[in-house]
């Protein structure tokens, strides 16, 4: 079996794959080495360990993971399935790469465009030949709202509300329209110009905010929750199968 350890910017999630099937998955506000402890113990038999983090993580949980299985740190030296060609791969968010494995793993062969919703909006770029050439990245929903209330005097912070309001009737829904809509047109305009310029491209969804924008985007996407843990299930079995 295999455990996925994503330390995200704003969730923390550890998920068991067994021969390659996601079979559990939680998600924690903090992630700590007792929790992973516990789920460990809760999941005897598990082989392989892969961590990916964004955030600083403490020198003990890379020690107790190392002394526990085969174990492997994602970073930029990390050998991948597909191509890194991105030009400063160090500064390169590991989310963004694992979740361009698991788009270029769904669909070989494709160029294949990987939006991803979350703390910010990424946009990751693998083409037919395999090869990752980077994206764009651009604030998320949650982090617009904030700007907006911070860098001005007076505009309020708003909650996030599910529905498209094109013409808003007061400062709340002025802002709501502004914040949502904008989204909506800027991954609507993104994705035009990538099929502009790329044929037959594939477009992947995820993040936490997906089942929003899955809603109301009007064009031909596929969804798939979760998308970085399956990315970096592929790294650590392209690694452990490299290995043998």
């Amino acid at each position: 079996m295999d455990l996925i350890i994503d330390l995200g910017n704003t969730n923390k999630k550890l998920a068991l794959f067994q021969h390659g099937e996601l079979i559990d998955l939680r998600q924690f506000p903090i992630l700590t080495l007792k929790s992973i402890r516990d789920f460990m113990h809760q999941h005897p038999g598990i082989e392989n360990a892969i961590l990916s983090s964004v955030i600083t993580h403490p020198a003990s949980l890379t020690r107790f993971l190392s002394a526990s299985c085969n174990f492997l740190e994602l970073d930029e030296k990390t050998p991948l399935p597909i191509k890194n060609l991105y030009q400063t791969p160090i500064t390169l968010g590991k989310d963004r790469l694992a979740a361009a494995v698991a788009g270029s793993n769904m669909f070989p062969d494709n160029n294949v465009l990987v939006i991803n919703t979350g703390t910010c909006i990424t946009y990751d770029f693998v083409n037919e030949n395999n090869e990752y050439l980077g994206g764009s990245i651009s604030p998320g929903i949650l982090m617009r709202f904030k700007a907006l209330n911070t860098f001005t005097g007076k505009l309020p912070l708003v909650s996030f509300d599910d529905q498209l309001i094109l013409t808003g009737t007061n400062t709340s829904e002025s802002i709501l329209s502004g914040v949502l809509t904008g989204a909506v047109a800027e991954i609507e305009g993104i994705t035009s110009r990538y099929q502009q310029k790329y044929t037959d491209l594939k477009i992947l969804l995820s993040g936490g905010d997906q089942k929003y924008f899955d809603k109301r985007l009007k064009i031909s996407i596929f969804a798939l929750p979760n998308i970085v843990i399956y990315g970096l299930q592929q790294i650590l079995a392209f690694n452990v199968n490299n290995s043998k």
